[in-house]
């Protein structure tokens, strides 16, 4: 079953305003409604765009799904995770953008003279209440579920006057998100493994595990993908919780994933499956702990890239309902068709990175 449209209010509501002109060209007014439920309106299309903030990575590879993006995005903030690494790599001149800390003040912003800033909806307070004091347009985007995902790529669509993209985009994860549910319709909770899904820390020089939260597309990837997320009553606050290794011998998962966001889940697997306490566990006994798949990303987190992610985890949740999911033949149709990239380039700077492991279930 698909989800149900979200996208509503993300028209173009003016096609004839022509209160700007460029190149000779009259320019048409538009007003987008953003993650925030605020009508934006501007004079005409923006052509100097700068995405910053916290989590900025995910709504840069969200913007440069465009093809316009890389000649009206001005600038970025810098970002861990690689992202500039692949931001680099569709677009030409990444290098020579300005680069902002993610915390960068709203004067420092505006001092680039963007016609538009982008933002995720919980920088509002920070800085974006800020930046439209200075009149600077500001439009929130959260692209966190699928159901955002709908909706914030039809925002992207409107402000880069490109809405077929923006739909054949969304058409995508849909196809993805309708095969996975025709593919898992019918399971019983008996025929449902149980899943621990963990995010590997040693910030501070201190080794932790978290779970995200019940809410969360980790763990809604989980569910979608016909398992049972095991964790959820420990995981009731806004964020990862962390969880002890006495907690997770409790469990008793069937199936334990490792996510490791500043370094490699399959060297901490490794690590894993040497620790005596550890080996003892009955998922890892039987080659269950499983490092969750990435290339220059996770592929758990709300990044462009979960579509990937989740037929990847429900062939491994469910090997026998998914036995057609070629996942790198997944992975050179979502780079190449939305990306623009060759395959030449996608083996180099994406297959790469994909351990043997990782794309077997």
């Amino acid at each position: 079953m698909r989800l149900r449209s979200w996208v509503l209010g993300i028209t173009i509501v003016a096609l004839t305003g022509l209160s700007a002109c460029q190149g000779g060209t009259p320019m048409r007014s538009l007003s987008v409604e953003d993650a925030l439920g605020r009508t934006v309106s501007l004079a005409s299309p923006p052509q100097r765009i700068i995405i910053t903030g916290r989590a900025n990575f995910m709504l840069n590879d969200a913007v440069y799904l465009f093809p316009d993006a890389p000649e009206r995005v001005l600038a970025l903030a810098q970002a861990n995770q690689a992202a500039s690494a692949f931001v680099n790599l569709v677009d030409p001149e990444a290098e020579a953008k300005t680069r902002l800390m993610p915390d960068a003040a709203a004067d420092e912003i505006a001092a680039a003279q963007p016609d538009l800033v982008l933002l995720k909806s919980y920088m509002q307070d920070p800085v974006g209440d800020t930046l439209e004091q200075l009149g600077i347009p500001v439009v929130y985007l959260d692209f966190e579920t699928p159901e955002q995902y709908e909706r914030d790529l039809a925002t992207l669509g409107a402000l880069f006057g490109d809405e077929d993209r923006a739909e054949k985009l969304w058409g995508y994860y849909d196809r993805v998100l309708e095969r996975v549910a025709d593919a898992t319709e019918g399971l019983t909770d008996a025929q449902k493994p149980r899943v621990l899904l963990l995010q590997y820390s040693e910030k501070g020089g201190e080794v932790a595990f978290g779970v995200p939260p019940a809410g969360w597309i980790q763990t809604q990837m989980v569910t979608l993908s016909g398992g049972i997320p095991i964790w959820t009553e420990a995981a009731s606050g806004g964020g990862w919780a962390t969880v002890n290794l006495e907690q997770i011998a409790a469990w008793d998962a069937d199936q334990i994933y490792i996510i490791n966001y500043f370094g490699s889940a399959v060297d901490v697997v490794e690590q894993l499956q040497a620790d005596p306490q550890w080996s003892a566990l009955p998922a890892v006994r039987t080659g269950q702990l499983i490092p969750f798949a990435g290339d220059l990303h996770s592929w758990d987190q709300p990044d462009t890239r979960w579509g990937l992610g989740l037929l990847w985890l429900a062939q491994h949740i469910q090997p026998e309902r998914f036995a057609d999911v070629d996942v790198l033949d997944e992975v050179y149709r979502f780079f190449g068709d939305f990306y623009g990239l060759d395959r030449a380039t996608i083996d180099r700077e994406i297959v790469s990175l994909l351990n043997a492991s990782q794309l077997q279930s």
